[in-house]
């Protein structure tokens, strides 16, 4: 598979072997040192190469974990300062960085190949194509190492390649033999690096920016799908009702009235606390209702992390509670306890009469299932 990856690699093989023989190609010229070139290159090619594969497993990169979309995000506004966070530590791609061994080996090469090859060409052929490759060389193994982002590394093995080559061919024959170029590479990759990283980093943040608007704007379609609902329950419930008031010019019987009051209280529980509510417990507050109590059905949040099978559990419970209970006035509500799921409450008017003191003649405290 051909990938920017593979190609800048294959790019930094062949030009580092380019240098690499240019070093030796001294034939029919006589060099006073050969074997400490054959060596100086070999170090310098192991050196390089081992700067362009070396990739410990504990420096690889983790997935980016995926953003999901909070359906509780109130408006768009909140979306950047969710993503903020995130973004700066994320969204770098490319090249790992150099571990520091294969740091310490590049400084040495910087070091030892500019120095042993002048003295090995001699002092007459220290000029000559063949004796100033590790110029170029030294620049393309910094060049490597600045894309591995280690930009101090890089820059100490230019300082040292620059006075190296200053003190055995003289300031002018360095610059103009190709230290030039080697400063301008290493420059340039820095340039890149810095570039390709805040584009990466403008990516992942646009990234996360998209999947919370998406989560956002999810979250509102199940908001209005979830208002619909409501809104036709609520005209199943209220609609004959209204249409008998209307029909009857506000005229209503008994019977009429004892069902505009349950109409009422089936949508006061819809909009109050719809998660404690199924068929059953339905039926039971309408029979309670029908026998003339007064329910009040409060969810604050309680159930909010409960699944599906867990408030199904409680749900049974409730109905259970309601079908035994006897008094003249139920509340029901979620409980913040860890451990109490929903409260019952049933009063009823103390013996000897009316009272505003009613007592409490039922509590039942329905525990979430599973917690102690």
């Amino acid at each position: 598979m051909i990938s920017v990856k593979n190609v800048l690699t294959v790019l930094g093989v062949a030009f580092t072997a380019y240098f690499a023989a240019r070093g030796l190609l001294w034939t029919g010229r006589p060099i006073p040192q050969p074997l400490i070139i054959v060596i100086s290159v070999g170090i310098y090619l192991a050196v390089t190469w081992l700067c362009i594969f070396w990739q410990p497993a504990s420096q690889r990169s983790s997935p980016v974990p995926r953003a999901a979309g909070s359906a509780d995000n109130e408006s768009l506004e909140s979306l950047e300062a969710q993503a903020a966070p995130h973004a700066a530590g994320e969204g770098i791609r490319g090249p790992l960085p150099l571990p520091v061994t294969a740091q310490v080996l590049a400084l040495a090469c910087a070091v030892i190949v500019p120095n042993a090859i002048p003295i090995a060409v001699g002092e007459t052929a220290r000029t000559a194509s063949f004796a100033t490759w590790y110029l170029g060389g030294i620049g393309a193994l910094m060049t490597i190492v600045m894309v591995r982002r280690r930009p101090w590394t890089a820059w100490a093995g230019i300082v040292l390649l620059t006075i190296a080559s200053f003190l055995w061919m003289g300031p002018l024959n360095a610059l103009a033999l190709g230290l030039v170029g080697s400063i301008v590479w290493v420059t340039c990759a820095q340039l890149l690096v810095f570039s390709m990283d805040r584009a990466a980093r403008d990516t992942s943040r646009l990234t996360r920016l998209q999947r919370a608007a998406t989560g956002w704007q999810t979250s509102q379609v199940v908001r209005q799908r979830e208002r619909r609902v409501q809104v036709q329950r609520a005209l199943a419930v209220a609609g004959p009702v209204l249409t008998r008031t209307v029909a009857h010019a506000g005229v209503l019987t008994e019977d009429d009235r004892l069902e505009a009051r349950i109409a009422e209280g089936r949508l006061r529980d819809e909009m109050r606390g719809p998660r404690l509510l199924d068929d059953e417990v339905r039926a039971e507050l309408e029979r309670a209702r029908r026998r003339g109590a007064n329910v009040t059905v409060l969810d604050e949040g309680g159930l909010d992390d409960v699944d599906d099978e867990t408030l199904g559990i409680i749900r049974a419970q409730l109905a259970e509670t309601l079908r035994s209970a006897s008094s003249d006035r139920l509340y029901i509500r979620t409980s913040p306890d860890e451990r109490v799921a929903v409260t019952v409450v049933g009063r009823s008017p103390s013996v000897g009469g009316p009272s505003d003191e009613d007592s409490v003649d039922l509590w039942r405290e329905i525990p979430h299932p599973g917690r102690a």
